[in-house]
């Protein structure tokens, strides 16, 4: 069966020349399903995981649909949850705009808010934010969302997760009713669906791969190592051994282990290794970012709760180097791998801890993951860190503590000759008890 191109989809000669130059030819799963539904109107549940593609399977309708004003309101509106994501939708929508007058800012926490204020009130025809600074932005003069005649909100059920569902719901209280709505998740939890039946009119659901589906592309496997510095060693003897860990993307479940890892790895790979997680300054988040796309940092470190908003090329290799306690973030973190059609390797460094985990995995995935023999030369380290340290609990042997006895009142009679009183005293009968007789001043005797 011959598969269908981009060009089937009849999309108009701006955006197809624009796919052209970027060499897109055959759409992906979403892309494919998507579009017809989401031209029709109608408001779309898109259940995609990471890699499949959706970004692009939002923007092409949308960007298909939009019609040219000299009113620089805003006609689309993407919120995604982080403002990693926000710079790449951005330059994603110019890419597809290529030859298209459609301007597109970006607009997230973390920064001067008069500053992208001013952008706002330049105009735009497509707005991509944070959920939490557009809220700011819609609750003053400078941005109008009334405008709006598609909102997407990208990462649903993980924007729930980070707490912003009163942000949305108010930015969607703020906008017209007549809109087309636009949902994606890769999961779709009671929450999502709570979300969804408050704020959509009678979605249809597409689903691109079920929650849980490995991607073919992708090969898994993984190592069962005892502690943290094993982990370290076996991660070094991986780099050191094979040439093609190129791009590698460590996920690490803590910003401590996090930082950790970054100062053991940057001794034997200087200027090899960047880090990023939410206590990074945005400046070192984008550079970190940047050098790992081009390819001067073979090595990135990250957290999982910046794993949503990383969307790079030709990642080779994701290494779990600790399991995720949640089953669909295993999805979400490997799904970095294996894109455009290329092969990806996931591998995970398993402890004995990790064996509910992984197993809530294998159910998600019903898959079994490949258990690899260590090699021979991998040192295997005794030393704990703090964190591995069992927590002794000391036994309370000191037993139960005598029964209180109730006393009175925590003070006693003043004997007769403190129990002072203040009386008003004349300056007679002072002197008279003090002399026995009244004294006189300058012959005037004193009452």
């Amino acid at each position: 069966m011959q598969s269908l191109t981009f060009k089937d989809l009849k999309l108009n000669n701006f955006l197809q020349r624009a796919l052209d130059d970027l060499g897109y030819t055959i759409p992906t799963t979403i892309q494919e399903k998507g579009f017809s539904v989401m031209m029709s109107g109608r408001d779309v549940v898109g259940i995609a995981q990471t890699g499949t593609g959706k970004t692009l399977a939002y923007l092409l309708p949308a960007l298909m649909q939009w019609k040219f004003s000299k009113d620089k309101t805003p006609q689309i509106l993407i919120i995604v949850p982080t403002r990693e994501l926000v710079l790449q939708v951005v330059e994603e929508v110019k890419l597809l705009t290529k030859y298209m007058s459609v301007d597109v800012i970006g607009v997230y926490g973390g920064t001067n808010i008069n500053t992208q204020k001013q952008l706002v009130k330049n105009g735009m025809d497509v707005l991509v934010a944070t959920p939490g600074r557009l809220l700011d932005l819609a609750l003053t003069s400078v941005l109008n969302l009334k405008s709006i005649k598609k909102l997407v909100i990208d990462e649903v059920d993980e924007m729930l997760n980070l707490g912003f569902r009163p942000q949305l719901s108010r930015v969607l209280d703020l906008m017209m009713v007549k809109r087309q709505n636009l949902m994606f998740s890769a999961t779709l939890t009671e929450e999502v669906e709570v979300f969804i039946n408050s704020h959509f009119n009678n979605p249809i659901k597409i689903e691109a791969a079920p929650t849980g589906t490995p991607l073919d592309s992708i090969e898994q496997s993984a190592f069962e190592v005892p502690n943290f510095n094993t982990k370290v060693n076996m991660l070094k003897l991986m780099l050191q051994s094979n040439d093609e860990m190129r791009k590698v993307l460590v996920f690490v479940s803590t910003i401590n282990l996090a930082d950790q890892l970054f100062e053991l790895m940057n001794t034997d790979f200087e200027n090899e290794v960047g880090i990023i997680h939410s206590k990074k300054s945005q400046l070192n988040r984008f550079e970190a970012v940047k050098l790992f796309k081009e390819g001067k940092h073979r090595l990135l470190i990250a957290s999982d709760l910046v794993a949503r908003g990383i969307d790079i090329a030709e990642v080779s290799h994701v290494i779990n180097f600790d399991a995720p306690a949640i089953s669909e973030n295993y999805m979400h973190r490997i799904g970095r791998t294996g894109r455009a059609d290329k092969k990806g390797q996931a591998i995970t460094f398993i402890t004995p801890q990790d064996a509910e985990a992984i197993e809530a995995i294998e159910a998600l995935m019903n898959k079994k993951i490949v258990i690899v023999d260590l090699p021979k030369e991998l040192t295997i380290a005794t030393v704990l860190i703090p964190e591995e340290v069992p927590q002794v609990r000391m036994r309370n042997t000191l037993g139960k503590l005598p029964k209180k006895i109730e006393v009175g009142p925590s003070f006693h009679e003043k004997s007769l000759k403190n129990q002072k009183t203040n009386q008003k005293v004349s300056r007679g009968e002072s002197q008279r008890s003090k002399y026995g007789k009244p004294k006189s001043v300058r012959g005037k005797k004193l009452k």
